[in-house]
């Protein structure tokens, strides 16, 4: 089944009867080539690429509930290539390069939106900060743009450009950058892993990790165990938990990241916008809700419902930017677990177990990674190399200090990035 303007069109003029399901829903088979834990963005993505580019298709999704109700679902739904370090820099090049020819690849609507974000700055110490961050995206061969405070003012006349605090100085501008339909993300994935022949199996828990001799031979699931020649953990905040069942011990800390939504309102921002001293970053939704979220709760948690001072936090630095946004209800908010790294980058890597990997630590930028991560993880499991996009995304880095990559600047803490 192919989607088409055609098809849409007689789909609708006939009562859409004719539209069967995206994907099957398979029993589990006794033995895979390779078995993907965790039915979000990067697991399906993962599974996506191992059949498309590498012919793989005796390959198994395992998601302990429904495909995309993790943290694929719950995000605010921003693309972007604007890192600044070596290593990032490229890696979220290519993502967004991807994210660029993904529908068509696809043939499905993710609903991607180049409507540009930008970065405020407030100082002129981060003003000359986004300029250095702007030349190396520009050395990728990513836009960047730095504006004034007058060319700012220009685009987003509704900013308190006056705040004494937080005065506007300018800020950079990212053109390819904007949002896509998160939840349709993960089903055109879904949907393209399981014409190449992928099992997608839902409501399927891994209970187990089976390790023979350095050898990974399979999981233990509440569905019976299923035996694998290579095995990819990709489960967002829970990496941890399930890493340990490996005999594994990861360097990442799971935290809540909180997101809201208001009612609809008239067409009023038409880009992203990142405040820079507050943490805070809004869009518009195309059913009008303002999406805006901010920083982590700072504490260890699996609870996927935050808490209310994070939430006065996240409201007081946007009533800081745009006082407007005071009259709008907030219809609802929901929590992301976040699986944060020391140095606040991800790790895409092998494991010391012979056919186990591992693809963790996503930070802030999970979403935005999607496509590349799956890319990325797809041709380290199928080739045992590490892909040259996610090359510095090393597991050892964190115990022998080397390559380390604080995107941030704000050192070696995961809950501040």
């Amino acid at each position: 089944m192919r989607f088409s303007g055609l098809r849409v069109l007689r789909e609708g003029l006939s009562g859409n009867k004719g539209w069967g399901p995206h994907w099957r829903d398979p029993e589990p088979k006794a033995e895979y080539d390779a078995v993907i834990i965790g039915g979000g963005g990067h697991g399906l993505s993962t599974a996506y690429y191992l059949a498309k580019n590498h012919g793989m298709t005796n390959i198994a999704v395992l998601e302990k509930g429904y495909l995309g109700g993790g943290n694929v679902g719950r995000n605010t739904t921003i693309v972007r290539a604007n890192y600044g370090l070596e290593g990032n820099s490229q890696f979220y090049s290519h993502s967004l390069k991807l994210w660029e020819g993904l529908e068509q690849d696809l043939n499905y609507n993710a609903m991607m939106s180049q409507r540009g974000v930008l970065m405020l700055c407030h100082s002129d110490g981060q003003r000359d900060a986004f300029a250095r961050r702007g030349n190396m995206m520009a050395s990728q061969g990513d836009d960047a743009e730095l504006l004034s405070a007058d060319a700012v003012r220009h685009m987003l006349p509704y900013l308190d450009f006056d705040n004494t605090r937080f005065p506007i100085y300018g800020g950079l501008l990212h053109r390819r950058g904007g949002t896509a339909r998160h939840d349709a993300v993960a089903w055109g994935f879904a949907r393209g892993a399981d014409q190449r022949g992928v099992d997608l199996i839902q409501q399927c828990e891994v209970t187990g990790i089976d390790i023979e001799n350095g050898v990974v031979k399979g999981v233990q699931t509440t569905r019976g165990a299923i035996r694998a020649k290579k095995v990819g953990v990709v489960v967002a905040g829970r990496s941890s938990q399930v890493a340990a069942m490996a005999g594994m011990r990861l360097p990442v800390e799971s935290h809540v990241l909180q997101a809201f939504v208001t009612e609809g309102v008239k067409p009023v921002i038409d880009h992203v916008i990142s405040f820079g001293m507050g943490h805070f970053y809004i869009s518009q939704s195309d059913k009008g809700g303002l999406v805006f979220g901010g920083d982590l709760d700072f504490y260890a948690s699996y609870a996927q419902r935050g808490n209310m001072p994070m939430m006065e936090h996240v409201m007081e630095a946007g009533m800081t930017l745009m006082p407007m946004i005071g009259k709008a209800k907030v219809l609802r908010s929901w929590g992301g677990i976040m699986d944060m790294t020391p140095d606040g980058s991800p790790i895409i890597d092998k494991t010391e177990t012979e056919g186990l990997f591992v693809n963790c630590g996503w930070c802030y930028g999970g979403f935005k990674a999607v496509p590349a991560s799956g890319d990325a993880f797809a041709h380290l499991m199928a080739t045992g190399e590490r892909h040259d996009a996610a090359a510095k995304y090393r597991l050892d880095r964190f115990r022998t200090g080397a390559g380390l990559m604080d995107e941030e600047a704000t050192g070696a803490q995961h809950n501040l990035h």
